[in-house]
């Protein structure tokens, strides 16, 4: 499972010229998922997620998490996150999980960061052609794949 952080000052989520959903200050986070993904792959990132600190504390120091901030979340699927592309220029994304597989493991993960957070975590649409808008703050930008903890 991979995915990407980014701080930001607001973001959006359209779908067919429709704005399905919408945050202010927070965590924008693109979610892609691979057929080896698990339940702990899940709980390790949203662990990761819900302490990662990310956003400044009155000194100007990123020290606090989301769960400390009034910050928003929301959840963007984004197969891309798996592209090969090793070989040739069209990049392959046979390593994305097929939806069949991926939509209960986006809609588990999209749980699992609620009940960690205590807070809603708002979606994209699974599989949709979304139109993301963000404002990046900072910027801040981090790249975490499950599969590399140590």
């Amino acid at each position: 499972m991979r995915i990407v952080i980014q701080r930001v000052s607001e973001a959006s989520v359209t779908i067919e010229g429709v704005k399905k959903s919408e945050i202010g200050w927070g965590l924008l986070i693109l979610l892609g998922i691979e057929n080896e993904d698990t339940k702990e792959d899940i709980d390790w990132l949203c662990g990761k997620i819900s302490k990662l600190r990310i956003f400044n504390d009155e000194n100007g120091v990123m020290n606090k998490s989301v769960m400390n901030t009034d910050g928003e979340i929301i959840v963007v699927s984004q197969f891309t996150l798996h592209a090969s592309t090793k070989k040739g220029n069209r990049p392959s994304y046979i390593k994305a999980a097929r939806p069949e597989f991926a939509i209960p493991m986006y809609e588990q993960f999209v749980e699992t960061l609620t009940q960690i957070t205590g807070k809603p975590v708002q979606t994209g649409e699974f599989g949709a052609d979304m139109k993301v808008r963000l404002l990046n703050d900072g910027p801040v930008t981090i790249l975490i794949d499950s599969k590399n903890r140590e």
